[in-house]
């Protein structure tokens, strides 16, 4: 960042630290919001864009190697006329960057001839020609997309992340229910809940939050199906990427006994739920008392200073006054067995989690019960408490799923069948991915690991969405900021980074 841009930002924030320092503020005889002599002018000469940051994510696609990557791996066009495949696919991905939640939101951004230039094109694809290109795509097309994407993504964790961050890949897998109210969807099914609709399949690396695979099936099949196959690819690709373990994480669903030796084998991990069958509740109830460990659940902070009053819990209260009835958890303890799965020729840890239970109406107890909560893993350096709580972490790749459906809408299904639906979800996701490579390219701190945790919307508003007056130059394109906020600095900052990097990150 040059001498002059630095003082401007520091301008800039004493100016909103002095304008929101907390002051005492005697009796106002107005209120705060009080502009009315408002006028609306058009601008003669400058000409600006609301998301300013999106040209430092085009640099980064293009400095990473993603552009090159595409048009090398994905042949869908005989003729670029005028459009390139990487001009189809980052059109996708930066409506969605930019705030877009369908393909429509493109006429948007075609229509805005300063976007056009601040990404240095004459022109970009209509919506129509955009739901036309995802119609191109076969599965091997779709797979060689997510491959080029890969192909960029092992490069970068073996660049950016550390030894210790590449000791192990968490590797999370779950299924997520896409409803459609489209009567013609090609390839949609009836879910189990009666809901039509296709059932996406996500399998993502928890250390940095990133999509790795994203396979689209339809509504009617269970959550494992094909399963095995995409976790083994994010397996090879984790070891691509300088990985020296792989961890599989997942809920009952896939829970592939069949696979367990293979990964325990290869040197693999694994933590998954197990379905509480007849055999394996008899095996709970069966242990001694002694075999049962607490499980403590927080960690309990002291806090500073005085505590407040804990407010009155007002759902206790109804459920108390209606007399409704209401299970209680009152305890939680572990213990742990060997057990042979019967698909598996080796023993594995079986660690059991008891939730003991009060159910009352109203101020009554009516009885106590007990559930039995099982996971199966072959992680001996983990403690019982430690790999429950390692198992329950996987909850997580909900966030990143809630994520794709409401903060990317790429789980929308815009299109006609499954396959260029799919094609779209992957496309679009590649909005999440870029905001996962720009957190990579950060400085190693604090402000690293916000960006990979952010919900897409305040990454948004953080990073992209920034005020930039666009000016075009002999041989450059200048985005010269016009509003402020905290991250106005990273941003400039990373980008200086994105622009030294070597193309391909070679």
């Amino acid at each position: 960042m040059n001498t002059k841009d630095n003082r401007i930002l520091q301008r800039c924030k004493r100016n909103l630290e002095r304008r929101l320092d907390v002051r005492t503020w005697s009796d106002q005889p107005k209120p705060m919001l009080s502009a009315t002599n408002v006028r609306y002018e058009m601008s003669d000469r400058v000409r600006a864009i609301s998301c300013g940051g999106i040209g430092a994510f085009l640099q980064l696609a293009q400095r990473v190697g993603l552009v090159d990557a595409i048009d090398r791996r994905l042949h869908l066009l005989k003729r670029y006329l005028p459009y390139h495949e990487s001009d189809h696919v980052l059109n996708i991905a930066f409506n969605t960057l930019a705030g877009g939640t369908c393909l429509d939101d493109i006429e948007w951004r075609r229509q805005d001839e300063v976007f056009l230039d601040a990404l240095g094109a004459e022109r970009i694809p209509d919506p129509t020609t955009a739901g036309d290109f995802t119609r191109r795509f076969s599965e091997q097309d779709v797979v060689a997309l997510m491959d080029a994407a890969n192909e960029v993504r092992v490069k970068l964790w073996r660049e950016r992340l550390s030894d210790e961050e590449r000791r192990e890949a968490i590797i999370d897998v779950d299924g997520t229910l896409a409803p459609t109210t489209g009567e013609c969807k090609g390839g949609m099914g009836l879910s189990y809940n009666g809901v039509w609709g296709y059932h996406p399949l996500i399998v993502s690396l928890s250390n940095t939050g990133e999509p790795i695979y994203v396979a689209n099936r339809p509504g009617n099949r269970p959550s494992h199906d094909g399963a095995a196959a995409w976790m083994d690819r994010g397996a090879a690709l984790a070891r691509e990427g300088g990985f020296l373990r792989v961890i599989f994480r997942g809920d009952t669903d896939f829970s592939l006994t069949a696979k367990f030796d293979g990964w325990h084998d290869e040197g693999d991990g694994f933590a998954f739920g197990i379905d509480a069958m007849p055999n394996l509740v008899k095996i709970a109830e069966g242990l001694e008392k002694k075999a049962w460990k607490p499980l403590n659940r927080r960690i309990e902070k002291v806090p500073e200073g005085s505590r407040r009053r804990r407010p009155e819990n007002v759902k206790e209260r109804i459920v108390v006054e209606k007399e409704y009835e209401n299970i209680r958890l009152t305890g939680e303890t572990v213990a742990e067995v060997r057990y042979r799965p019967t698909k598996c020729k080796r023993d594995y840890r079986l660690v059991i989690l008891k939730k003991d239970l009060s159910v009352e109406r109203g101020e009554r107890l009516l009885f106590e019960d007990v559930r039995h909560f099982f996971y199966i893993t072959n992680l001996e350096e983990m403690s019982a408490e430690d790999a429950v709580r390692f198992a329950n972490e996987r909850c997580d790749q909900e966030n990143l799923i809630d994520q794709l459906k409401n903060g990317l809408n790429a789980l929308r299904m815009p299109v006609g069948d499954l396959v260029s639906n799919w094609a779209y979800m992957v496309m679009a996701s590649l909005a999440w991915t870029l905001k996962a490579w720009f957190a990579l390219v950060m400085h190693h701190g604090e402000r690293r690991t916000q960006v990979l945790r952010m919900e897409f919307r305040r990454f948004r508003r953080a990073l992209v969405e920034v005020p930039a007056q666009i000016v075009k130059t002999g041989r450059r394109i200048v985005y010269r900021l016009l509003g402020y906020n905290d991250w106005v600095r990273t941003l400039l900052g990373t980008f200086e980074r994105i622009r030294r990097l070597k193309v391909g990150v070679t």
